[in-house]
């Protein structure tokens, strides 16, 4: 990422609010990355409920500020910042394109509470619950922070009498859901072009991500050279979709771009996965205690669980608790999983690519020599894309011309520059050792791994002899 970050990212509130809307009736508070956000009464009815207020305890980055520790910012700010640009986004259309589309105060709202509450029912530590610890508990069932986020919303309404029309909520729910593979049928078939603001299905442009990117790399400390500023002036509607000019191409690669480079440098930093592989083995081990799972279907129960629940396993005297315990402790003195060492799966292999298990690298060591069990290693597989798996995003996006032409087109990535990525997709092997004294015996059987499956060491060099023999 460049060295470049724009400061001033706070809009006007002149320009954020319609001419009818009565700032006397909001309330406001000030965010580090787009200052002064108005918060209308009926987004401060969800906000001042205990369900909303839960996200204070949930960190957006999960268990990243232990490598960075500056991330230490919540969903809460996060949503908040959401709910500010899906209004920005909608009153931006509405101003341009008001008469034309049919904009009215109903989809202002409506896509403002969809910004504020899309992130309500997501789970304790970033991504880490429902893609690593869930699965490895529901035995192949389902289950997706969007739909909670859309139970949750129901029981909020019901539990705190917040008078609101049906099919709002309803079409706030079809919002959040758009782009996760639980899609409802969109209730109205007018005015498509509304599911693209916050989640957005269609092509991964977003004010989710427009939010997250910025809020991540400056709670890192990180450059960031996308201004998302460009894309909300200049986007426009034409056949009931978000359409972007010809000439933000390289603007919208970089969109994708730099949510690449913090996935690769952030979010999977090898240390950080460390920590998250021990946190999803200390929840494994007081899941049968706890009941961690057991509340993941009833809205009532789940929204009391966040990311206290490592405090509430550390600070507990029961002994079913102990080797969960002792987890927490070797994170705390920095006893962490061991990084062996990792390689990226060869282009022509991914199309095929099944995940690697600690029983392929357990199974793959010679005879002789110590005995690795199953139960000493951990593997994680890293996949880094654009948003579209191996498929180029952009591919999925129309532009137009200029605002005298009513054509949308795509746009081939060979017909803007030959220096683009021709490969839209990583996938990295990384294998940990869960006791230092381990970490040779299991860079061996890794290595022998590799040269079974590939026929050569895919990995980039040896791990380094001191690592081996660190005790």
């Amino acid at each position: 990422m460049g060295a470049y970050c724009n400061e001033n990212l706070s809009f006007s509130p002149a320009c954020n609010l319609s001419p009818s809307h009565d700032l006397r009736l909001s309330k406001h508070v000030h965010d580090n990355v787009h200052g002064n956000i108005y918060l209308d009464p009926l987004s401060l009815k969800f906000i001042d409920t205990e369900q909303f207020q839960r996200l204070r305890e949930l960190k957006q980055l999960g268990m990243t500020h232990m490598v960075y520790p500056g991330a230490v910012h919540s969903r809460f700010e996060h949503s908040l910042g959401v709910y500010w640009l899906a209004g920005e986004a909608i009153q931006k259309l509405k101003t341009n394109q008001g008469l034309e589309l049919g904009i009215d105060r109903f989809d202002v709202q409506t896509v403002k509470v969809a910004g504020l509450l899309h992130d309500v029912g997501h789970g304790p530590f970033s991504h880490l619950f429902e893609r690593e610890f869930l699965p490895k508990v529901l035995n192949g069932f389902k289950w997706a922070h969007e739909q909670m986020s859309a139970k949750l919303i129901d029981h909020i309404v019901d539990v705190h009498h917040i008078d609101v029309e049906s099919d709002m909520i309803k079409r706030v729910k079809e919002m959040i859901l758009a782009s996760s593979e639980f899609a409802l049928p969109k209730s109205a078939k007018e005015k498509q072009f509304l599911y693209d603001i916050v989640a957005n299905g269609r092509n991964g442009i977003d004010v989710d991500k427009f939010d997250y990117i910025v809020r991540d790399s400056r709670a890192c400390g990180l450059g960031c050279s996308f201004d998302f500023h460009r894309l909300m002036e200049t986007m426009r509607v034409l056949g009931d979709e978000i359409c972007y000019r010809a000439k933000d191409y390289l603007s919208i690669h970089k969109l994708f771009a730099t949510r690449a480079d913090l996935y690769r440098t952030v979010y999977t930093h090898s240390k950080v996965k460390a920590v998250e592989l021990m946190v999803v083995d200390a929840l494994l081990k007081a899941n049968s205690y706890l009941e961690i799972s057991s509340s993941i279907q009833d809205p009532s129960e789940y929204w009391k669980l966040d990311d206290t629940i490592i405090k509430t396993i550390e600070t507990a005297p029961d002994e079913e608790l102990q080797e969960s315990r002792d987890l927490i402790l070797r994170i705390r003195r920095r006893n962490l999983y061991q990084f062996c060492n990792e390689y990226s799966v060869p282009k022509d292999k991914l199309e095929h690519f099944k995940n690697v298990t600690a029983q392929d690298i357990a199974c793959s060591q010679k005879n002789g020599g110590v005995l690795l069990k199953e139960e000493d290693i951990a593997v994680s597989n890293v996949r880094i894309d654009l948003t579209r798996g191996r498929q180029n995003p952009l591919e999925s996006i129309n532009f137009f011309k200029d605002y005298e032409s009513e054509e949308k087109f795509p746009i081939p990535d060979d017909r803007i520059s030959h220096l683009l990525p021709t490969s839209y997709q990583d996938m990295i092997v990384r294998v940990y050792s869960k006791k230092p004294e381990l970490v040779a015996a299991v860079s061996e059987a890794f290595e022998n791994f590799q040269l079974k499956i590939y026929g050569v060491k895919a990995q980039v060099h040896a791990t380094p002899e001191k690592k081996k023999w660190r005790l």
